[in-house]
């Protein structure tokens, strides 16, 4: 046993205290993060306008602080992101996240110190709740590759900005550097395809033992490396044990993996985002991740089925249940006050309190962690039907994860057109196009060759009539769902598709 297996363990079994300290105190310690959060932000511009300082209570901050999306808390970021100070938090952020935008292009979330140093702690000790549980920790001298963005940073009046992953490049710890890969010059390619050629080159010959990222990345990394080397990646990386993911759901990926490696290998799913870090698999043995309640986030729940309706209440832990979906509303030390960061989650256990990612308020794609939403479907739409002279009844949009053939996956429209366009292909290429324009996930799929180009199903005149009708969705205010993140609604029009199979 190495010298760095041994303090791995005694390290974990001391973070492993430190965690059940606030688990086993869970509203008090949420109560804490709240006073805390209220307390250092008072002074703001936000704290001002909102008149934080004369808060005490859970009720009189939902008094004070309406529930916000990024677009209603736009006003306060776009004074943040122009230079101000002492906006949202105090002092200036030291980062943006850039994510893809909703309404108005690109969204520029507020990293400031005191929040990255949390989202690095909930990775590492997501990574030594395990070892503690388990007692494995040899992996920790083999070598670890994360498959993440670029590192290099671009700077907006005074503060860094770049993805979230690249990022979080810059604080892996300086214990985990020789272990760490790619290189920092391969991990600063841009090119996707290229990239994974130089992790290719760079890895197939090491004593690989922790990989991690979304789990379509992993899975294009996993083929190009049996392509290379003619070898299943478990006897490849012989000691290979621990895959990490977050941002989709890794079951539709799972069989496909474990063909790919010959074998089963632990695996640990994270919760992160660019507004915070907010839950991790805290066992290999019970389902649901851990929320982490000490990590600097005040946490409100809305029952999803009531989330639209005027004053639904905003639950804190203290009042929720398992097996109920809530909208996660989120308070954080970057900033973001009753943020609705559009994630749905369930609860699956409580004391402690573990969650299970549920899906969105709002339909979407992320299939492979895309996030495509409604609004750049129907812009794409008309793009499309503008350029070709095209005209739409109806259409709903979904992933395709298993193709045959050996295609790579792509999203498929389902599309019944009033009038058909003047140049089918042109159509499909204005149409991919718009939405890659629209969607840096989704251009990056594309050019890294993750995903194929979109592909069209034509429905046959009256097909979406009849399938509402057959779901018992007619009329009224019923309407088609536009992006679906499963096959559910998919397979039910295939029946109305006017290709035959």
């Amino acid at each position: 046993m190495s010298l760095k297996t041994i303090a791995a363990k005694i390290f974990a079994h001391r973070i492993a205290k430190r965690t059940s300290s606030w688990v086993n105190k869970p509203i008090e310690t949420q109560q804490k993060v709240f006073e805390s959060l209220i307390q250092s932000a008072s002074q703001t511009k936000f704290g001002k306008d909102h008149k934080l300082s004369t808060i005490r209570t859970h009720d009189d901050f939902v008094r004070n602080v309406p529930i916000r999306d990024y677009e209603e808390l736009k006003e306060y970021i776009n004074l943040v992101v122009s230079g101000e100070s002492d906006v949202l938090w105090p002092g200036k952020p030291i980062y943006f996240a850039k994510t893809s935008g909703t309404t108005s292009g690109a969204k520029y979330i507020p990293i400031t110190e005191v929040s990255i140093k949390e989202q690095v702690k909930a990775s590492r000790n997501a990574i030594l709740n395990y070892i503690h549980e388990t007692g494995k920790a040899d992996f920790v001298s083999g070598k670890m590759i994360f498959l993440q963005g670029s590192p290099v940073l671009e700077e907006k009046n005074g503060v860094k900005l770049g993805r979230l992953s690249g990022i979080s490049a810059h604080y892996v710890p300086n214990y985990l550097q020789k272990n760490r890969m790619p290189s920092w010059e391969t991990n600063c390619i841009e090119d996707w395809e290229t990239k994974v050629a130089a992790i290719v080159e760079e890895t197939k010959g090491e004593d690989m033992t922790v990989i991690a990222g979304i789990p379509s990345w992993v899975q294009m990394y996993f083929e190009k490396l049996k392509e290379n080397t003619n070898q299943n990646i478990g006897d490849l990386f012989k000691n290979f044990e621990l895959f990490i993911y977050g941002g989709v759901n890794f079951e539709p990926y799972r069989k496909k993996f474990e063909k790919l490696i010959g074998r089963k290998v632990a695996s640990i799913e994270l919760f992160p985002a660019s507004e915070g870090f907010f839950a991790y698999q805290n066992s290999q043995k019970e389902n649901g991740m851990l929320l982490l309640l000490d990590a600097g986030i005040f946490y409100e729940f809305v029952k999803s089925d009531e989330f639209f309706e005027e004053n639904a209440r905003r639950l804190t832990l203290k009042d929720v249940e398992i097996g109920v979906d809530y909208v996660m509303i989120i308070t954080t030390n970057a900033g973001l006050w009753a943020y609705n960061l559009g994630d749905t989650v369930r609860f699956v256990s409580v004391y402690p309190f573990k969650i299970v990612v549920s899906g969105r308020i709002k339909h979407f794609i992320s299939a492979f962690g895309e996030h495509v939403i409604a609004k750049e479907v129907e812009e794409a739409m008309l793009v499309a039907t503008s350029a070709t002279d095209a005209s739409v009844s109806e259409f709903t949009v979904a992933p395709q994860i298993t193709p045959e053939k050996n295609e790579l996956p792509y999203h498929e429209w389902f599309i019944e057109f009033e009038k058909p366009p003047s140049d089918m292909n042109l159509f499909v290429q204005q149409l991919d196009a718009a939405l890659q324009k629209q969607n840096s996930y989704y251009y990056d799929l594309i050019t890294g060759k993750v995903l194929q180009t979109l592909k069209i199903t034509p429905i046959e005149s009256g097909g979406f009539f009849s399938y509402m009708k057959s779901i018992g969705k007619l009329g009224g205010q019923n309407k088609v769902q536009r992006l679906s993140n499963d096959r559910k609604v998919a397979d039910s029009l295939s029946k109305y598709s006017k290709i035959k199979t």
